[in-house]
């Protein structure tokens, strides 16, 4: 069993959806690895779920830390791939660290969304994926597709909002990103987690045997 295209899932905080996404065959598992953050993963506690998994790569997701303490938090945490800023000033700082690099850009018109097009360019040149999320998913949920199809063209990009399970499929179609990024949640109570718009999306994702 395989997925239609990559996907990414952030903020994963618990087994319940680590263990699942892991069965779906996700691409990469994301934690929140500055301890400002809600929902921050400690090493036992990113131990104790990664021990349960295999066949897929982790990424320590940071907001605001510099890149030298970027990297020392990473070194407690077995099996990180690939790391994920917000800066892209810490691209270059990160870049010769072994480790892959997704820069997180937070959108909330068409206006942001086309500025991206200048960076997109040199995020290719630096092998770097694009992750391309908004901070207002309830009233700008319809992006430009066109400009995403132009940063899809002008580098590998991850899409994190403008689509559903029922939707998800035309839109990789016709902008041809590199695939999706969805977002864990915390469990109602340990082992009860509600799944329902992130269960969708990757069962229809599904590939047939």
């Amino acid at each position: 069993m395989a997925l239609k295209t990559f996907v990414k899932i952030s903020n994963v905080t618990n087994l319940s959806d680590a263990r699942y996404c892991s069965g779906m065959y996700v691409d990469l598992m994301g934690f929140a690895l500055e301890p400002t953050e809600d929902n921050f993963l400690s090493p036992a506690a990113y131990k104790e779920i990664t021990d349960w998994l295999s066949g897929l790569d982790y990424v320590g997701e940071f907001a605001t830390t510099h890149p030298g303490a970027i990297l020392e938090q990473v070194a407690a945490y077995a099996g990180i791939k690939y790391i994920q800023v917000e800066e892209e000033s810490y691209l270059q700082k990160l870049s010769q660290s072994g480790y892959k690099m997704i820069l997180n850009k937070r959108v909330d018109t068409d206006d942001q969304l086309n500025q991206l097009l200048p960076l997109a360019m040199r995020l290719k040149e630096a092998d770097v994926i694009l992750l391309i999320d908004t901070s207002n998913p309830q009233e700008y949920n319809n992006p430009d597709w066109d400009i995403i199809g132009e940063l899809a063209q002008a580098c590998d990009v991850l899409l994190g909002f403008g689509f559903n399970a029922n939707t998800v499929e035309m839109i990789l179609g016709e902008t041809r990103v590199k695939g999706i990024a969805m977002k864990g949640g915390k469990e109602i109570k340990p082992g009860i987690k509600d799944f329902d718009e992130l269960a969708d999306t990757l069962e229809h994702l599904e590939m047939e045997d």
